[in-house]
């Protein structure tokens, strides 16, 4: 999914492209899912005839500033983008293809969202999301105010855009408790990092994904916030250019899970380990695990209210991402290893194939049971209620047959009174 890096490189096309310029023209398709808080209609009606002055960025969110409110916030999910006509080498993807195998942008794309056209060059630029788990809203505040409102004041400092204090990074470590790779995950801890960059981060580190955080010693903790620091200013100063990351980082070798080459130039293993609910690369020979596990203390025993108010903070950023937990794996797979994302499709698709032979077996024997006569069940309350031998003597039931069969006597159990 796109991370800080790749979100620091559309941020840098629209300002090529886009900053100065006004929007003529807007389309937007209906999704009550991908237009939070707001509706396609709106959003068009916003966007038409506003001038685009600039774009920033916080972690894995980005917006248009325009030249008076709304602004559109956006965040891509797992797999949003947005594609300019004119310039298909802004995709972060753009770099995984041979220069002779590169297609044309097909216009309109698929999986469209959102479009718009601006004036002098007749520039298009679409929001696409296949799966429909990025958000479009719209801020209706001052420009310099955006990042005071939700939902970018859940989240943590950008460490590029920010910077990170090193004291505060360490005292953080320390009060969380929690696997080191789970807590860079957390957005409202640091705004951006995701599965790779993570991964990336504590292989420099030279720390395992699953130590818990309060167990690291000083020397780590600055080698994990020196990490944290240059692997995310490289990527974003690369524009998430894959091609172009150094060749001693993981992300060069870490694909194609369990696959033969799982390994660096060295000749050292690549091995993955879930945490946090997402796979881990590791590489074992590099990131051993110096510090046990920890009892995860209750939510404001060591630090009183600042802790239970960073539990809210943490809990409104979740509510943001739990969305894209469950698709992260498969997303890997299928940017890289096609091959296998067909066979699971195929697979799915025969498990969808209705077995009309088995449901009719089930229906004949359905039918046959309604036939009998079942045999009521008596629980301790009808039993109490059952009319003694003497009351049925002086008023008897009526048994007349329903309509399956069935004694409306027996059913009712009851005496009238």
């Amino acid at each position: 999914m796109p991370e800080i890096a790749e979100i620091a490189r559309i941020v840098h096309y629209i300002k090529k492209y886009l900053a100065g310029k006004t929007i003529t023209n807007v389309l937007a398709n209906e999704d009550a899912i991908v237009f939070k808080d707001t509706t396609h209609a709106a959003f068009m009606k916003a966007m038409k005839g506003k001038k685009i002055v600039d774009a920033r960025q916080q972690g894995k969110y980005f917006w248009m500033v325009m030249d008076s409110p709304p602004h559109p916030l956006m965040h891509f999910g797992m797999t949003g983008w947005i594609t300019f006509s004119q310039a298909p080498e802004a995709h972060y993807r753009a770099d995984m293809a041979d220069e002779d195998t590169k297609e044309e942008v097909v216009w309109p794309p698929r999986f469209l969202k959102f479009e718009l056209e601006v004036d002098d060059d007749g520039n298009r630029v679409a929001f696409t999301d296949p799966r429909r788990l990025g958000r479009v809203r719209l801020i209706d505040t001052p420009a310099d105010n955006i990042r005071k409102v939700s939902p970018l004041k859940e989240n943590g400092p950008d460490p590029v855009v920010d910077g990170l204090d090193e004291k505060w990074f360490s005292q953080t470590l320390l009060k969380r408790k929690v696997p080191v790779k789970a807590l860079l995950l957390d957005q409202a801890f640091i705004s951006g990092v995701g599965n790779w960059v993570g991964d990336e981060i504590l292989f420099h580190a030279r720390i395992h994904p699953e130590q818990y955080t309060n167990t690291l010693s000083e020397a780590q903790q600055k080698q994990l916030y020196e990490s944290t620091l240059h692997i995310c200013t490289t990527a974003c100063d690369l524009l998430g250019d894959s091609s172009k990351f150094p060749s001693d980082w993981l992300f060069k070798y870490r694909w194609g899970k369990g696959k033969k080459g799982n390994q660096l130039p060295s000749g050292e293993k690549i091995d993955f380990v879930k945490v946090g609910g997402r796979t881990s690369a590791y590489v074992k020979t590099r990131q051993k695990a110096t510090g046990g596990t920890a009892v995860k203390s209750e939510a404001g025993a060591d630090d009183g209210g600042a802790e239970k108010k960073s539990a809210k903070k943490r809990k409104a950023v979740k509510a943001e991402e739990e969305e894209e937990e469950e698709d992260e794996e498969e997303e890997e797979e299928e940017e890289y290893t096609p091959a296998k994302r067909g066979r699971r499709s195929a697979k799915v698709v025969k498990a969808e194939v209705p077995t009309p032979a088995k449901r009719g077996r089930r229906s004949v024997k359905k039918e046959e049971s309604d036939e009998e006569e079942p045999e009521p069940v008596v629980t301790k309350s009808a039993r109490r209620e059952r009319p003694s031998k003497k009351d049925q003597e002086e008023e008897p039931v009526a048994t007349g047959k329903t309509d399956r069969g069935v004694s409306s006597g027996r059913r009712s159990g009851r005496p009238k009174k």
